[in-house]
């Protein structure tokens, strides 16, 4: 038995997101499949964590475990990215230690969320488009406040099956890009929908719906989702870096 980890790019649009689920089409059931078929054996994927239907990822590893004693991973990839859809694209494949898990192992995830606010047809699925000019400034003080250890109750999917909602945030900014606006946070983990919550949130203090970063702490002080904002569409994030030790 060996274990074996991929790093794969998969557009979202198309997907409930990565986790399988009864009766949607997900990436981890297309690539369970086209793995099963390849290497002859059934195999069951573990991914670096969940993804929203319509989120996609720069980087996603996955790692499962293979009973053939050797694998030729360089035609495994090729007949891979030929099996799976347009959408999933296979990086890298090769053999990894025993003990690796492609979720509990991650020390840092980084996640982008990319905005438009002049209409554009190049950025559909993977930019949202907000019609309005955006007080960076604003939202990149907002920003700062995230930084830490922190409750990020407030951000967080109601009923999510966590025993705790603190994180640690390593980064936090806003920037201009090829004329879009594209948010940039790591941590050590993040709770469902908590980006996008986070990003909503933002949304309104930069379009001055709230009043300033006295009223964003607030918000993560309150630790109660209904005092956020609500949260921004799923087709403007991308997981774009796992990290390991």
């Amino acid at each position: 038995m060996i274990r074996i980890k991929i790093d794969l790019s998969f557009k979202g649009t198309n997907y409930h997101g990565w986790q399988i689920q009864e009766n949607a089409n997900t990436v981890q059931e297309e690539l369970n499949r086209a793995l099963s078929l390849l290497l002859r054996e059934n195999i069951e994927t573990t991914g670096c964590g969940r993804t929203d239907s319509g989120v996609h990822a720069r980087q996603y590893i996955v790692h499962f475990d293979c009973k053939k004693g050797q694998v030729d991973f360089q035609n495994i990839r090729f007949k891979l990215n030929a099996l799976l859809s347009k959408d999933i694209a296979i990086n890298a494949i090769q053999e990894t230690y025993p003990g690796f898990h492609a979720r509990f192992d991650a020390v840092k995830r980084t996640y982008k969320y990319f905005i438009h606010n002049h209409k554009n047809p190049f950025f559909n699925e993977l930019s949202t488009f907000v019609p309005h000019d955006l007080d960076l400034t604003a939202m990149n003080h907002a920003a700062n406040l995230l930084l830490g250890t922190k409750d990020f109750t407030s951000f967080c999917k109601l009923h999510s099956d966590v025993t705790n909602n603190r994180c640690t945030v390593y980064e936090a900014r806003w920037e201009t890009i090829d004329n879009q606006y594209v948010f940039t946070i790591s941590a050590n983990r993040f709770l469902r929908n908590m980006v996008r919550a986070i990003v909503g949130t933002m949304l309104d203090l930069g379009r001055n719906k709230i009043n300033g970063c006295k009223s964003f702490q607030e918000i993560i002080d309150a630790q109660e989702r209904c005092t956020a904002g609500v949260s921004a569409p799923a087709c403007g994030l991308f997981l774009w870096e796992v990290k390991y030790v």
